[in-house]
């Protein structure tokens, strides 16, 4: 078996393990759903913000959260693979390290992006109609954040010795990037201290650059938004790569 037929066979088995779980995909959905339609209907009956409705607004912060959540907790499976052995089974087989993290990569963002693709799908109930540019443009912008994403928590979970520790890791990391990021609030105006904080988290410029290309609505321009993505999806990967070499399987 050569490498690329090795990734293949690794992101065969995380596609497979995600569409047998059900209960996964159904609440990958729907919590993004009750945001928009529970969160942004409430608070959209009542305030509108640079004209938009407020359900519209948050949107593409939805979009990206769902990407967030499920591609950083994905990385809780490298720690069940160590546990139940498969891990070791894998690296039995003259591959290399780069290539097993490269197929969880892959499993993960396949993951991530299909959860993405049908949250893109009913954008017209919330009132965004994208047009084919707008949803290309969205895929790929997803895409970015999906694998930087998914190497951050591949990065964790290499370190990690049990799923409770990583979980509780995970949820100081996740819930500040989302609530950072201006997925729910305009970023003009902001606090000093709190601008700051937004500039550098990198979700911001996914959310921002999500709003560009889904309702026209932008805090940086679009192509600093891909920049700082791109940048950061290369870093993570980069880093993700070298963690897997030196990871401790017993």
């Amino acid at each position: 078996m050569n490498e690329a037929e090795a990734i293949y066979a690794l992101w065969y088995r995380e596609f497979k393990v995600f569409t047998r779980e059900k209960s996964r995909v159904v609440t990958s959905v729907f919590t993004p759903l009750l945001w928009i339609f529970v969160f942004g209907g409430g608070l959209g009956s009542t305030i509108d913000i640079e004209g938009i409705n407020y359900q519209v607004f948050i949107y593409p912060g939805v979009l990206a959260m769902s990407v967030l959540f499920s591609s950083v907790f994905y990385g809780v499976y490298i720690i069940w693979d160590r546990k139940i052995d498969i891990l070791k089974e894998v690296l039995v087989a003259p591959l290399s390290r780069t290539s097993i993290f490269v197929g969880k990569v892959l499993g993960g963002c396949t993951d991530s992006m299909i959860q993405a693709f049908l949250m893109l799908m009913i954008s017209f109930t919330v009132g965004v109609y994208l047009t084919p540019y707008a949803f290309l443009m969205a895929v790929l912008v997803l895409f970015l954040l999906s694998l930087s994403l998914v190497s951050a928590g591949l990065i964790i979970g290499s370190v990690m010795e049990s799923p409770e520790g990583f979980n509780m890791i995970i949820s100081f990391l996740v819930f500040p990037l989302f609530f950072f990021s201006g997925a729910l609030y305009p970023l003009n105006n902001l606090p000093p201290w709190l601008a700051a904080i937004t500039y550098i988290d990198p979700v911001t410029y996914g959310v921002d650059a999500l709003r560009t290309v889904t309702i026209g609505v932008s805090r940086f321009p679009i192509y600093l938004d891909l920049s700082v993505l791109a940048g950061f999806a290369l870093v993570m990967f980069t880093v993700g790569t070298i963690a897997f070499e030196r990871m401790n399987v017993l």
